[in-house]
C-alpha cells in the first residue's frame, strides 16, 4: 500500500525551462517528478533525490550542493478515486511536499517506461499550463514567482 505523503520534483534548467514527463497509464498525462515516500519516516529531501533518480535518471548527489531544494510547502489533494486502490482502505487525501532541482543545461534524462513514456523541456510558463495537475502547474509558477 501507498503512504499518502508525497514529493514533487519541479527540474529545471538555468533558462528556466522546465522537464515534464508523461505518464505510462495516462497517456497525455503530464507533470513533474512525483512520488510517495517509502516509510513513514523517510526524509522529504531523501525522497525527492530518489524519485528523480527513479523516473529520471538524474542522480542529486553528483549535482552541486543545493541543487535539491525544500521549497517549504505542502498541499493536500484529494486521490483520484481510480488511484485510490493503491492505498490503504478509506484513504482519499494525500499531503504532497514541493522540491525544485536545478539542474546543468546538458543534463540527460532517462525515463522509467513502467512510469513515463515521454519528456519535455519547455519554458515554464508553457510547462506549468501543460501539467494535468492544477497544483503541480502552481508549483512551477511558485518556484518562479520567488526568484
Amino acid at each position: 500500500m501507498k503512504i499518502p505523503i508525497s514529493v514533487l520534483v519541479v527540474i529545471y534548467k538555468s533558462n528556466r525551462d522546465v522537464l515534464l514527463i508523461e505518464r505510462a497509464d495516462r497517456s497525455g498525462f503530464w507533470q513533474s517528478v512525483t512520488g510517495s515516500l517509502d516509510a513513514p519516516d523517510e526524509d522529504l529531501a531523501l525522497a525527492a533525490a530518489r524519485e528523480a533518480f527513479e523516473e529520471t535518471g538524474i542522480a542529486v548527489e553528483h549535482l552541486p550542493p543545493g541543487a535539491l531544494r525544500n521549497l517549504h510547502h505542502h498541499i493536500e489533494y484529494e486521490i483520484y478515486p481510480e488511484w485510490r486502490f493503491r492505498y490503504a482502505p478509506g484513504v482519499t487525501k494525500n499531503t504532497e511536499h514541493w522540491f525544485a532541482l536545478e539542474v546543468p543545461d546538458d543534463t540527460s534524462v532517462r525515463l522509467a517506461p513502467r512510469e513515463h513514456v515521454a519528456y519535455e523541456w519547455l519554458p515554464f510558463e508553457a510547462a506549468a499550463k501543460k501539467c494535468f495537475s492544477r497544483s503541480n502547474g502552481e508549483a512551477i509558477l511558485k518556484l518562479f514567482s520567488a526568484q
